[in-house]
């Protein structure tokens, strides 16, 4: 695949209509928003922020890039198996695990290769990797569709209008980029998480009475 096609390539398999249903998703939010800790924009937006900062949109873009430098298939198993280990609740768990297997059978399918069941964003960033993608350019659009679906499941939950979305989106787009560079001088040694509220509402979530969100 000629790097050229690369662009269009991305915003394919990130668009919302690659079927890896992230629209199922809130990442806890759904929780958050039931409990009063996010409970308008500015309150989504700082809560976003903290996840790009040092959450878990951070750690998917070291995974996924170690996942597209792993260059035999033990490092790869590494990667992937470190992924799973890093989820803070079964929910977050089976929010990437399944997103991840989706990706890996739809990618194959459409492309005719076999890429096997992974973890979303270690998925991602093999594939990424096969078809010669530039790592850069994949960080920052695989960070800024996760922050982009965050968005549109807030939609759901908060009175938050299409504008503000977009102006959210925009106010949050420096600190996608940020993720995405900070990604690219990583690895798994540099994996951590201090958005303590994002994960327990993920466990929280698993025994919400009513929802309409599957994390």
């Amino acid at each position: 695949m000629s790097t050229e096609t690369g662009p269009v390539v991305l915003l394919q398999w990130l668009s919302p209509a690659y079927p890896v249903g992230a629209f199922a998703w809130s990442h806890g939010l759904e929780a958050a928003v039931a409990r009063k800790e996010v409970t308008d924009g500015a309150g989504l937006e700082a809560w976003l922020g903290d996840l790009l900062l040092f959450g878990s949109a951070r750690a998917d873009a070291i995974l996924l890039a170690a996942a597209c430098r792993a260059e035999h298939k033990a490092a790869l198993a590494e990667v992937d198996a470190t992924a799973r280990a890093f989820a803070p609740s079964r929910e977050r768990l089976a929010e990437t695990v399944e997103q991840g297997t989706a990706f890996c059978r739809a990618t194959s399918e459409v492309w005719g290769d076999n890429l096997r069941d992974l973890t979303y964003p270690v998925a991602v960033g093999r594939a990424a990797r096969m078809y010669g993608m530039p790592l850069d350019l994949t960080l920052e659009m695989f960070t800024h569709a996760f922050v982009s679906n965050q968005v549109a499941a807030a939609q759901r939950l908060l009175p938050v209008g299409q504008i503000e979305g977009q102006r959210i989106l925009k106010n949050l787009g420096p600190l996608v980029s940020d993720a995405a560079k900070n990604a690219l001088t990583s690895d798994l040694s540099s994996l951590s998480s201090a958005c303590f509220a994002a994960d327990v509402a993920s466990m929280v979530h698993e025994i919400q009475y009513s929802r309409i969100f599957r994390s």
